[in-house]
């Protein structure tokens, strides 16, 4: 209630309607959001009775797309021969072109062409179909953003660095992705690569050609 509350206010006082406020915040813990993996896509997929619901799980964690902006896309705005789809993306108001994955492209081809690759009638109907998929396959009860959040973590323990993967998501700001995606690792021994060399990690050293004396 603060946040949005006080955002308001301070806008209204920018176009002086009012005075600007500072709001002392209660503290609260955070919590730690859950990213879906391919495995939990895989399973959720396996388990979901309706293709569309399975393939729009797919499609948020391949793309990172938000859930409103997937259910937005029209299969005019999918190019399957170069694998792209066109995202209207709503938080920052413009579009991105996002590259389809060849296991998302075959799931898209397989698709009935409805209106929409993703015939439902709104956001309700989406999470009905989803939360019956979760429940028959019996896996943790992740929400549609985790997809989003899937996409993030798996890239940034691949090694993609944050500026690249705020591009591919369509997010505002790189330190967004860092502050709200990255994980510390809770494997201590990890410092043990900072004094990696090929003795530590039990390579022989290349041997020197010796000269033959004639």
């Amino acid at each position: 209630m603060i946040v949005p509350t006080q955002a308001i206010i301070n806008h209204c006082a920018e176009m002086d309607l009012c005075a600007p406020i500072k709001i002392r915040r209660f503290k609260f813990e955070t919590k730690i959001k859950v990213p879906a993996t391919l495995e939990w896509i895989e399973a959720f997929r396996k388990h979901a009775d309706r293709a569309d619901v399975g393939v729009l799980a797919l499609f948020m964690f391949a793309t990172g797309a938000r859930i409103a902006e997937s259910l937005a896309v029209q299969w005019d705005d999918i190019d399957l021969q170069a694998r792209t789809v066109l995202i209207r993306q709503t938080k920052i108001g413009n579009e991105r072109s996002a590259h389809l994955p060849q296991s998302l492209t075959l799931a898209l081809a397989n698709l009935p062409r409805k209106a929409k690759p993703f015939a439902f009638a709104g956001h309700s109907a989406a999470l009905g179909a989803w939360e019956r998929a979760v429940e028959a396959a019996g896996i943790e009860p992740l929400t549609f953003h985790s997809c989003r959040h899937g996409f993030a973590t798996a890239l940034l323990q691949r090694g993609v660095d944050v500026v690249t993967i705020a591009k591919l998501g369509g997010w505002k700001s790189p330190a967004h992705v860092f502050q709200t995606y990255g994980h510390a690792s809770d494997d201590a021994t990890l410092t043990d690569r900072i004094f990696d060399t090929p003795l530590t990690q039990g390579k022989k050293q290349p041997q020197r050609k010796q000269r033959v004396r004639s």
